[in-house]
C-alpha cells in the first residue's frame, strides 16, 4: 500500500452499476490497496446488500471503510429532477449531500447520468460563472491520451457554454494527463474559417479572444483528426460528444467481435493469433480504459466522477484514482480563476438584471 499521508474522504454511490454493488465494492478493495494512507470512503446503499458483499473484502476492515444505509435506489430510466428530488433517501442524493456537507471531497458514481447531472448542479451548485457543466472523457490517441468535452451532460450547449468547455477540460488535462499546456481544438465539419453553423463560429471567435493568456487554442479540427494528436483537449457540445462516444464504443466493439471471427476461422489462424498473443496483448493494454474509468462533472464547485454503468472492478479503481487526483491538485481553484479571468473578456459589461424591471 501507498504509505503517502493523503487525508482524502470519497463518497460512494454504491448502488448504480449494472452489475449490482458487488464489482463497485470490489473496485473499492483494490483501491484500498494502492489509494494513498489516510484515504477514506464512505459507501451509501443499502446496507445489508453491502455487507453481503462486502464480507469477502477482508481489507474493509481497515477503519477506511463507513457503510452507510440509503435504502433507495435511482434506476437508469428515471427522469433527472424526479429521480433526485423523488428519492431523497437514494444512495445517490445521500452521496452528493455528504458531499454538500463538506464530509467529502469527492463523489464516484455509476448512476443514472442524467440524474447525477442534476442532482449535482442543484446540490452542489456550479463555480461562480459557470452556467453548464460538461462531462469530460479521455480516450487513447496514436501517440497519447487526449480528453473530449462535454460528452453529454448539456446537449443544447449555446457558444457561451461550449467555449467554457474549452477552459473546463484545458484544465483537467493539465491534471489527469500531466500536461503543461495542452492545446485545445474545436470540433466541426471542416477546418477552414467559416466552416459550420452559426454556434461553432461564435464560439471559435470566443476561444480566438482568450487564446495565449487563458487556454492554448489550436483552431478547429475535423472528425478524422481526433485520434491522431492534433490536440489534447477536443471540444464540442454534449450532443455531438455523446453521438462521438457512443459511436467510438460501438465501432471498437464491432472491430473486436469482426477480429476475434477471422482469427478463429480455421486452425492456421488460429495458430497465427497464438503466435501474435504478445502484440495482442500489448495492443490491449495501449487502448485499455480502465486507468481512466471515471469522467469528472467538470465546472461543479466539488469534484463528481462519473463512471459507465457496465464499469468493472478495474474501471472503479482507475476512477477513484482520478477523483484522488483532482482533489489532491486542487483543479477547481485554478479553474475557477480561468473562468473569471474568460467571463471579463467574455461578457465585459454585467448582465443586467431583469427583476424589479
Amino acid at each position: 500500500m501507498d504509505t503517502t499521508e493523503a487525508k482524502v474522504t470519497l463518497a460512494v454511490d454504491v448502488m448504480g452499476s449494472d452489475h449490482g454493488p458487488k464489482e463497485v465494492l470490489a473496485g473499492i478493495s483494490q483501491s484500498l490497496e494502492t489509494s494513498p494512507r489516510g484515504t477514506r470512503f464512505l459507501l451509501f446503499g443499502r446496507e445489508d446488500e453491502i455487507h453481503k458483499h462486502s464480507s469477502s473484502f477482508g481489507n474493509f476492515d481497515s477503519g477506511q471503510v463507513e457503510i452507510r444505509h440509503a435504502p433507495e435506489v435511482v434506476e437508469m430510466d428515471e427522469k433527472p429532477i424526479a429521480g433526485i428530488k423523488g428519492k431523497k433517501k437514494s444512495s445517490m442524493a445521500l452521496a452528493l449531500q455528504c458531499v454538500k456537507d463538506q464530509e467529502a471531497q469527492a463523489l464516484l458514481s455509476c448512476g443514472n447520468t442524467g440524474c447525477l447531472m442534476a442532482g449535482s448542479t442543484i446540490r452542489l451548485r456550479t463555480l461562480e460563472g459557470v452556467e453548464r457543466p460538461a462531462l469530460c472523457t479521455i480516450w487513447p490517441g496514436r501517440e497519447r491520451y487526449f480528453t473530449l468535452l462535454d460528452a453529454g451532460a448539456n446537449p443544447h450547449a449555446k457558444p457561451f457554454h461550449i467555449a467554457q468547455n474549452a477552459i473546463l477540460g484545458s484544465n483537467y488535462a493539465r491534471v489527469a494527463l500531466g500536461l503543461v499546456r495542452p492545446k485545445v481544438g474545436l470540433l466541426t465539419i471542416g477546418t477552414e474559417e467559416g466552416k459550420g453553423n452559426e454556434v461553432i463560429n461564435e464560439t471559435h471567435d470566443m476561444l480566438k479572444d482568450i487564446d495565449g493568456s487563458i487556454i492554448n487554442y489550436s483552431g478547429l479540427i475535423e472528425g478524422f483528426q481526433i485520434f491522431e494528436n492534433a490536440v489534447d483537449v477536443v471540444v464540442c457540445d454534449g450532443f455531438v460528444g455523446n453521438i462521438v462516444l457512443k459511436a467510438c464504443e460501438s465501432l471498437s466493439k464491432l472491430i473486436s467481435s469482426f477480429l476475434d471471427e477471422e482469427l478463429r476461422r480455421n486452425a492456421l489462424r488460429k495458430t497465427g493469433a497464438l503466435l501474435s498473443k504478445g502484440a495482442f496483448k500489448s495492443l490491449k493494454q495501449r487502448i485499455n480504459p480502465e486507468q481512466f474509468g471515471g469522467a469528472p462533472l467538470l465546472g461543479l464547485t466539488q469534484n463528481v466522477i462519473k463512471a459507465h454503468g457496465s464499469s468493472n472492478r478495474n474501471h472503479i479503481s482507475g476512477a477513484v484514482k482520478i477523483a484522488l487526483d483532482l482533489v489532491q491538485h486542487d483543479m477547481l481553484a485554478q479553474m475557477a480563476l480561468d473562468v473569471k479571468e474568460a467571463n471579463e473578456i467574455f461578457r465585459p459589461e454585467p448582465l443586467v438584471s431583469s427583476k424589479g424591471q
